[in-house]
């Protein structure tokens, strides 16, 4: 039986060897503990990436989007916010697969769901399809949040409730 440490320490590795086999430059933060397990750097931006476990459960791959940990008082989550965390990556190990998904497409939630099949009742709207999310597809998916920031750019005062950092990304870099 795997431990809690040991899953996040599998995942860690798993996204860090699927992320330079793609040619993304992954750096790591020096001291643990932080809300960011790594950083790719990518498309000329630093984005800070929380990596994660994701256990299949049937069709769909749930990804948790808060921290936890145990206090006096019971288990204490803590969701993470766009000004924290860009990114978060999963490993699905049932899969031998690893996601990306960018917090400034999901707004602030407990958890996403990746749909590897279509539900029983036949719902089309409101799907996360596990294959668009797929970490060897990533430029397509920067793509479609460099779209969606445009997008909230165009409103306003809508902007600063559901994303972060505009661009999407901690530290903007130039080019060496």
């Amino acid at each position: 039986m795997l431990t809690t440490n040991r899953k996040g320490a599998i995942a860690e590795t798993a996204i860090v060897h699927a992320a330079v086999r793609l040619g993304i430059d992954v750096y790591r933060p020096v001291v643990e503990g932080g809300r960011y397990d790594l950083i790719f750097f990518l498309s000329g931006l630093l984005i800070r990436v929380q990596c994660k476990w994701a256990a299949r459960r049937g069709d769909v791959i749930p990804i948790r989007c808060y921290s936890s940990r145990r206090t006096p008082s019971g288990f204490l989550r803590s969701p993470y916010t766009p000004d924290e965390v860009d990114a978060i990556a999963a490993y699905c190990a049932e899969l031998d697969r690893c996601y990306f998904l960018p917090l400034a497409l999901f707004g602030r939630r407990i958890e996403i769901q990746l749909r590897l099949a279509a539900p029983r009742n036949n719902q089309s709207a409101r799907i996360h399809w596990a294959d668009d999310f797929a970490l060897e597809r990533l430029d397509l998916i920067v793509e479609r949040l460099q779209g969606a920031i445009a997008q909230l750019g165009e409103r306003g005062a809508g902007s600063a409730e559901v994303t972060g950092s505009s661009p999407v990304g901690s530290i903007p870099c130039e080019a060496a």
